[in-house]
């Protein structure tokens, strides 16, 4: 999201090079990316969230993933300020996170 290219794409692109798989998505402040420019900070323009609470289109992306038969490791990143602070702020993204993505992955 922040590079602002097409997160589908490299998934088809390099299929065999994919073994370990980062989740998080992110909130595009498009009014301030466009006065600043894709060349600004990425956290200038975006905000870290959770799985499934932003602009990530993760039925699209998991579709990605079975195509290409992935088998490797999902891993949420938990890097939301509103889970920041303690271990169970934490444990309780990687629940939320994890709730989200068995919908995904049960259809």
């Amino acid at each position: 999201m922040g590079q602002q290219i097409d997160y589908i794409r490299p998934i088809y692109e390099f299929k065999k090079r994919i073994f370990h798989v980062h989740l998080k998505d992110a909130r595009v402040d498009w009014d301030h990316l466009n006065q600043l420019g894709i060349m600004a900070t990425p956290l200038e323009f975006h905000t870290p969230k959770l799985p499934g609470l932003e602009d990530v289109n993760w039925h699209k992306f998991f579709s990605a993933l079975t195509d290409i038969q992935y088998q490797g490791p999902v891993v949420v990143e938990v890097e939301e300020r509103a889970f920041e602070g303690n271990l169970d702020s934490y444990q309780a993204a990687l629940v939320q996170s994890r709730n989200y993505i068995r919908q995904l992955l049960s259809n």
